[in-house]
């Protein structure tokens, strides 16, 4: 059983790995190296990673070639964790703004 889990942790961390680079690559190519390094730093210091899923969708479909279908299936585990973060941060910031009032 702890030899599936530790494939599974290890699948997590290369599907991360290609979508990082997938996504540097995508802003790379759309809006300079500059903005690329930025994305980067924004992922990894402040947790901010819908610029980095939407360079991986960018990254699969224009650079690589791929279907947006296939793109979409590339960046969509990086939506699974970005969407939930930008929702408890929207209803963190109505429950904050009622206390107040």
């Amino acid at each position: 059983m702890a030899a599936l889990g530790i494939l599974g942790f290890l699948v997590f961390v290369a599907v991360a790995f290609i979508q990082t680079v997938v996504g540097y690559i995508g802003i790379e190519h759309h809006f300079g190296t500059f903005v690329a390094i930025v994305v980067i730093i924004l992922a990894f210091v402040f947790r901010l990673m819908l610029p980095l899923t939407i360079g991986t969708f960018l990254g699969a479909m224009n650079v690589w070639g791929w279907p947006w279908y296939g793109a979409l299936a590339l960046a969509s585990p990086g939506l699974l964790f970005a969407i939930p973060t930008l929702i408890t941060a929207v209803i963190a910031t109505v429950f904050e703004n009622n206390k107040k009032n």
